[in-house]
């Protein structure tokens, strides 16, 4: 038992084998390694298992519980008893077992994301026994699940618990391989489980005291087992074993092996205490080792699995890191900083020579499939920038901020002192070539050997690119400028170095000249140019800055082939290809892991072969391999988990009616891709949204106040390189709210019958009581009618009685006016009469006597004094005119009956003369009395008398 205690400390679990795809990992460079630390993954150090589910989710067995990866989120599902797991398995249905101190079991995952764990401890008889126990290993053969301790193991099948132990001898781990079950025990060695016996393997007494940690099919009948300080063995067929003779034999003794795991193409990765990963292929050759020196977080491997894309995932004694070993990419990183960043780079005389801020570095270059084959040193006397590293005519040219050298094997000869040679071009047809430098163009011969001819002496300007375009014809380009330039037949004099900027941006930068597709285009930030030769003018290239989109404005060109080139905008590469129907493919997104990692404006690739590609970075140089990865398909998104987010946001799982005041809705989903560019995911809601969203890499959606209705939610994801998976769909439906609800509906159904019901009650009363109100109306309309039919006949009565008294009134005014008038004659007659008798003489002629006149005249007066024919006036005038004296004398009680008379004559319209006849006074004294009526009336002097009489 202290041995197994002193094992606990350093032996732990391996992963289990995957079906080999064909393909061998690259033996140059360092696949990337993505870590995952507990300050992302918010769990303990220690990772102690993995496990890949059918899905391609990662579960991991960590200290504090079960830890699991949908490429998007981790989450940690904790054991009941916050026991830590040491274990963990999936088997085909998605049942992921788990063991860890003295409790083993199983989660299921729900369709969208609940987990539930069964335990499956209660069914251990020995109860005592388990408590003292730790599940370190889970082999899933079938329907039988082995959960392994270091001193029996427990088989579970149809729901029962049986216990298999060594006639008393601990065992050490169990493994399963080539449909065989093996288990070693401590100390009589390995043993094969057959039908519930432990049969002896024959040559188990090789490997008695080495401590079996793995186990491997090396074919199909043979099994490499891995020791923790023996390093590796083959076992064959019939159980005889031998040491694997490898070149990673005493690398794996060194480290100790504590776990492996096979992978694609017959390469095997063996987990090591002490130093991390070593990967070997079937003939034992060390392909790779991925330790903390070129990316783990640390050295000691706790665990192996391999997922759906051939990643390898490796828990350790503190985090989880995943290996890139089937990315096209492969790094061979400074972290050193001696070698510094990479401007340019050549492979020439099976050495490869790289061009840095620091000199010029070569190692041997015997291809990509010799382990540690590069090894750089720096060529003696390069220090300083490296513009340029070019083959010009069979010899390495370098160009140097110091001058330009001729590289030999591993020395410089320097053939010019003209500083900074940027770019180089050798002239068709002839020995010459043209060096770009900082104060122009020189002109350079390569035979017998290369040497310097001279420096053009145009303008001093900086030159970086040059292109030829004609047999004495080039065009030259700094940041600011295109030059045409043109040289003598014999290459010996400039002839024309002119400025030709018509039709350039001003304020925008020049990049370069290039040529594509047999068209010579001028790179700036403002898209591509070409020059018309009849307008001796550049226009921009629409039809590619149109197609090229944000790439329009690349600072780079670099070919790959006929139709296919690298386009560089800023430390972003792309590959382009030009179809034959005109038209671009762009493949910008497969490099966002190098975005930023290179110089900008010197960027750099250099294509090795149709099938490699060298890309310089800031601390070292990528290798791109152009077969990789293995075409895959992507597995569809899963619907990780649905969300209310009304309030307290929770999960709402299978639950897919959700009531109406929750329709804030949250859709997070996930596809278990794991690469160093992120996937991008698409959503489509149909009976909401009118048709898919842009590609994005946010994995989660929100649909706020839905509408009740029933929808499908649907997502799809596309890999980098535009690999589309199938859709993943769920059908949900949003509950009507409370008043849309059939109890609701039903209610109001029975309200509106019993509104109707009452309606037509109330409609027929009312209509009752209509006919009611008509036949009133039409009865009061009938009265009315007869009532004006009256009032008509009674006005129309008083009308001709009003005529009849008016007719009356003006006979009776006639005569009124008649009388008066008669009054009028009588006394002017009278008048006429003492007028006369004044003037009679009697028979003898003379004049009669006083006393004869006197009696005459008495006589006469006593006429004109008669008040009878006033009397029979004042009737005759108050019928008439409505006893206006009455009226007058009550409102003007001062008024005396000589001015009551007088009130009478100017209502009858009278004149001055005929009132003053009638009152036998003068016409001076009618006047007199006028005005003093108008006195006793208070009349304005602007008021009328006799208008005022008439208006009584």
């Amino acid at each position: 038992m202290k041995l197994i205690k002193y094992f606990l400390v350093f032996l732990f679990i391996a992963g289990h084998f995957v079906e080999s795809i064909g393909q061998d990992i690259p033996r140059v460079g360092s696949p990337f390694v993505k870590q995952y630390s507990k300050t992302v993954y918010h769990a303990g150090n220690q990772n102690w298992g993995i496990a890949v589910s059918p899905e391609g989710m990662i579960y991991s067995a960590n200290t504090e519980g079960l830890l699991q990866f949908d490429g998007q989120e981790w989450e940690l599902y904790r054991m009941k008893n916050h026991a830590g797991l040491r274990s963990v398995n999936i088997d085909p249905t998605g049942r992921i077992f788990v063991g860890g101190a003295g409790e083993f079991g199983y989660w299921t995952r729900s369709q969208y994301g609940k987990m539930e764990y069964s335990s499956l401890s209660g069914l251990v008889k020995d109860q005592q026994s388990l408590k003292n126990d730790e599940i370190w290993r889970i082999i899933i053969d079938g329907e039988k699940i082995y959960f392994h301790t270091f001193s029996k193991s427990y088989l579970y099948q149809n729901n029962q618990i049986k216990t298999i132990t060594a006639n008393g001898e601990p065992f050490l781990f169990g493994f399963q391989v080539n449909g065989k079950m093996y288990f070693e025990q401590l100390p009589s060695g390995l043993h094969e489980w057959n039908e519930s016996k432990l049969i002896a393997v024959k040559d188990k007494h090789k490997l008695l005291g080495y401590n079996i940690l793995a186990m491997l099919p090396y074919s199909s009948n043979e099994v490499l087992i891995g020791t923790d300080r023996n390093g590796v063995f083959k076992m064959n067929a019939d159980g005889s074993m031998e040491p694997w003779g490898t070149e990673a034999q005493d690398l794996l003794k060194k480290y100790q092996i504590n776990n492996a795991v096979k992978l694609f193409g017959n390469q095997y990765a063996f987990g090591t205490i002490q130093n991390g990963v070593i990967i070997v292929n079937q003939s034992g050759e060390i392909v790779q080792h991925i330790n903390k020196n070129n990316g783990l977080q640390n050295n000691t491997v706790l665990s192996l699995a391999v997922d759906k894309q051939s990643n390898l995932w490796v828990g350790l004694d503190n985090g989880i890191d995943r290996i890139d070993i089937n990315s096209p990419l492969y790094y061979y990183s400074d972290l050193t900083g001696n070698i510094g960043t990479v401007y340019s780079s050549i492979i020439f005389d099976n050495k490869i020579y790289l061009g840095t801020n620091q000199g010029l570095f070569v190692s041997d270059w015997q291809g990509v499939n010799d382990y540690k084959s590069l090894n750089f040193r720096i060529v003696p006397n390069s220090q300083g920038q490296v513009w340029k590293l070019a083959n010009i005519k069979g010899q390495l040219i370098c160009g140097h901020n110091n001058g330009t050298f001729v590289v030999e094997g591993n020395t410089l000869r320097k053939v010019s002192t003209v500083t900074g040679a940027w770019d180089f071009l050798a002239i068709r047809d002839s020995k010459y070539w043209l060096q770009a430098n900082y104060t122009g163009v020189g002109l350079m011969e390569s035979d017998p050997s290369a040497s310097f001819v001279k420096q053009f002496s145009y303008k001093k300007d900086p030159i970086r690119n040059i292109m030829q375009i004609g047999p004495e014809s080039f065009w030259l380009s700094n940041s600011q400028n295109v030059f045409s330039f043109k040289l003598s037949p014999n290459y010996q004099d400039a002839l024309e170095f002119k400025l030709e900027n018509n039709g350039l941006p001003k304020d925008s930068k020049l990049h370069g000249i290039f040529n594509l597709a047999n068209n010579i285009v001028f790179a700036s930030d403002s898209g591509f140019y070409l020059y018309d030769n009849i307008l001796r003018a550049f226009k921009p290239y629409e039809e590619l800055n149109t197609q090229l989109a944000s790439f329009a404005s690349s600072n780079k060109i670099i070919p790959i082939n006929n139709n296919e080139y690298w386009f560089i905008k800023k430390s972003h590469l792309a590959k382009i290809q030009f179809l034959s129907d005109g038209k671009l493919k762009i493949d910008s997104n497969s490099w966002n892991s190098l975005k930023g990692r290179m110089m900008n404006d010197y960027e750099q690739v250099l294509n090795v072969n149709e099938n490699l590609s060298l890309i310089g970075l800031d601390n070292g140089f990528a290798l791109y391999f152009n077969q990789y990865p293995l075409q895959q398909s992507i597995p569809k998104p899963m619907i990780t988990s649905i969300w209310n987010t009304t309030s307290e946001p929770y999960s709402i799982y299978d639950e897919l009616e959700i009531p109406n005041k929750e329709n804030n809705i949250r859709f997070s989903f996930a596809s278990a891709w794991y690469s160093s560019s992120p996937l991008k995911y698409q959503y489509y809601l149909e009976g909401y949204t009118e048709s898919w969203s842009s590609w994005e890499e946010i994995a989660f959606k929100d649909f706020t106040n839905l509408p009740f209705g029933s929808y499908i939610f649907q997502v799809r994801a596309i890999t980098p390189n535009g690999v589309k998976s199938e859709i993943t769909s769920v059908s949900f439906k949003v509950l009507p709210p409370w008043y849309w609800s059939w109890p609701a509906i039903l209610a109001y159904f029975i309200a509106l019958a019993v509104l109707i019901y009452f309606g037509k009650k109330w409609y027929e009363n009312r209509l009752l009581e209509h006919q009611r109100k008509l036949k009133k109306k039409l009865l009061e309309e009938q009265e009315e009618r007869m009532a004006r039919e009256a009032a008509a006949n009674e006005k129309k009565l008083i009308s001709l009685k009003n005529l009849q008294l008016e007719q009356e009134l003006e006979s009776k005014n006639r005569e009124l006016a008649n009388a008066a008038m008669n009054i009028v004659y009588k006394n002017e007659m009278l008048n006429n009469l003492h007028h006369e008798l004044t003037n009679l003489n009697d028979s003898s002629g003379n004049k009669l006597s006083h006393d004869q006149l006197r009696k005459v005249n008495k006589l006469i007066d006593e006429a004109h004094s008669d008040d009878r024919d006033w009397d029979l006036f004042e009737k005759s005038f108050n019928e008439a005119h409505e006893n206006f004296f009455k009226k007058l004398k009550s409102d003007y009680p001062g008024l005396v009956p000589n001015d009551l008379k007088l009130c009478a004559y100017l209502r009858l319209n009278m004149s001055s003369k005929e009132i003053a006849s009638l009152l036998n006074i003068s016409t001076r004294g009618v006047e007199i009395r006028r005005y003093r009526l108008r006195k006793k009336l208070n009349l304005p002097t602007n008021k009328n008398l006799t208008e005022f009489l008439l208006e009584l």
